[in-house]
């Protein structure tokens, strides 16, 4: 039987965090590896992103921990409307999403759309894209695409 995605492959968990630095500390220790140096997403020049339909500001600061099959994703993010201050501000900090590398974005957003789980969030990134997709009434998480160039279709 076919998916929706056409992987089972979880490539990232993402947790929303208030203080990047603070828990970066505390996963590099409780991992026993190296804190390491966290990155700033693009400006919305770069980054095109769109919250709900909407342009928007948001950035977030990300840390990334590869932990062999898949990574753990830290967001902290700022103050201007996205999925991750959403859900900080009604869930507080914990797991935001589980991500999937995916190839043909525009297919698979439609796929997922046409079978009750909305697009929220969408963007770029240097050497791809990535989708936040609404799949909480019905899978109790949201669902994150990454597609990088050379993937696609």
């Amino acid at each position: 039987m076919e998916g929706m995605l056409d992987t089972k492959l979880i490539a990232q968990v993402g947790i929303i965090v208030r203080d990047i630095e603070a828990s970066s500390k505390r996963f590099a220790r409780f991992l026993g590896t190296e804190v390491p140096q966290w990155v700033l997403t693009g400006p919305k020049s770069e980054a095109q992103t769109e919250y709900r339909g909407k342009a928007s500001d948001a950035r977030a600061k990300l840390a990334f921990f590869n932990c062999g099959q898949l990574d753990i994703e830290l967001i902290e993010p700022d103050e201007h409307p996205s999925t991750w201050r959403e859900f900080l501000e009604n869930h507080g900090e914990g797991i935001h999403h589980i991500a999937f590398v995916i190839k043909g974005m525009n297919d698979k957003v439609l796929t997922l759309q046409n079978n009750g789980y909305p697009l929220v969030q969408k963007g770029e990134y240097e050497g791809g894209r990535y989708a936040y997709i609404d799949a909480v009434d019905g899978l109790h998480t949201v669902i994150e695409l990454l597609e990088n160039d050379g993937d696609s279709e």
